[in-house]
């Protein structure tokens, strides 16, 4: 990418006016600068969201709805896409513009997590524990007009995990997980399966693949540093097929988890339609929306299944609750009445 790109003054104002017509909910993208630029100085407090292919998501139609039930006023929520893997100074012209402009509260980050806290941690005026230890930022917030990075995910995966799978699942099952994808999340999700205070109820291995070395790497130093006592075993799985071969030989019962981004941030499955699913498995898929090839193996294998509707729903209550300093539930009726209004906008 061109190092000047990402250049508000390349922009046309009037373009992305937080006060022009079609800024309403009916039309929540119209504030989204285009790919790989800037947004415009924000008019109004605003949070950002910076991904992928962010237009896609169900929050945008989502957040307008949230932030009336949350009282939080006249707010605004924006895109800003950049490519997998982007250049390091994109990422930290991203935050150093948040950091700089009065109304942009903070960002909800996804697929970037990592690329974006290795590229940028020295931008950051506080970092938090679990995204120090873990080496990614999945929130931007701010506190007395310093930036704080944190990392939400071993929380809201947490929170999702236990909403499908009861207490004492492995304890009563001996079973493995299996998370192919070594990115922010599979880090979050490894790390509260393996923690101590779990007891027995902790998967009796967790298998983490991923197409590349590094990632595996940065998984084992994690858990490396945290000492947990459970076998956390990696592999290398350049091509489908390789991941076919860990599947096949899991233990009944395992949690098998797509956090590749495959299937939404890019087409396709961790795996190939020949796979072999160990019986009484449980597939999770991180994405809820995409093509979802690997849901739809699981289903045509007759496996038992989860999408990431309500790892989204904890993702993003998470971060909004930490960008705008209000308290939102994880359960009960407040929260049972966000997922309402979400799922009657779900797209």
């Amino acid at each position: 990418m061109d190092p000047t790109v990402l250049d508000p003054s390349a922009l046309d104002p009037s373009a992305l006016d937080s006060s022009a017509p079609g800024s309403t909910a009916e039309n929540s993208t119209a504030l989204d600068p285009e790919p790989g630029r800037l947004p415009q100085p924000a008019r109004r407090p605003t949070m950002y969201f910076i991904g992928v292919t962010t237009a896609r998501s169900s929050i945008r139609t989502v957040f307008p709805r949230w932030a009336e039930a949350l009282g939080l006023g006249d707010v605004a929520l924006v895109g800003i896409d950049l490519p997998l893997h982007a250049p390091a100074a994109d990422y930290r012209r991203v935050v150093e513009f948040l950091a700089a402009d009065p109304l942009s509260l903070g960002a909800l980050v996804t697929t970037h997590k990592i690329d974006l806290y290795q590229a940028c941690q020295n931008l950051f005026d506080e970092i938090d524990p679990l995204a120090r230890l873990m080496g990614e930022v999945s929130s931007l917030s701010k506190r007395g007009g310093r930036l704080v990075a944190h990392a939400k995910d071993p929380i809201s995966s947490g929170l999702a995990l236990d909403a499908f799978l009861p207490a004492g699942y492995w304890a009563r099952t001996g079973a493995e997980a299996f998370l192919m994808g070594a990115g922010g999340s599979a880090i979050a999700i490894s790390w509260y399966l393996t923690r101590p205070e779990r007891g027995a109820d902790r998967p009796s291995r967790i298998v983490v693949s991923n197409r590349s070395t590094e990632r595996l790497a940065t998984l084992v130093g994690v858990h490396t540093e945290l000492g947990t006592g459970v076998d956390v075993h990696t592999v290398h799985t350049p091509e489908p097929g390789d991941n076919d071969g860990v599947l096949a030989a899991l233990p009944a019962g395992s949690l098998v988890v797509n956090a590749t981004g495959l299937g939404k941030d890019a087409p396709g499955s961790p795996l190939t339609d020949a796979t072999r699913w160990p019986a009484e498995a449980i597939g999770w898929d991180l994405n809820y929306r995409g093509d979802l090839v690997f849901l739809d193996q699981a289903r045509a294998a007759g496996v038992r299944l989860e999408d990431g509707w309500v790892y989204f729903l904890h993702g993003w209550t998470q971060v909004i609750a930490e960008v705008f300093d209000v308290a939102i539930p994880t359960s009960g009726p407040r929260f049972d009445e966000l997922g309402r209004i979400a799922a009657a906008a779900r797209r």
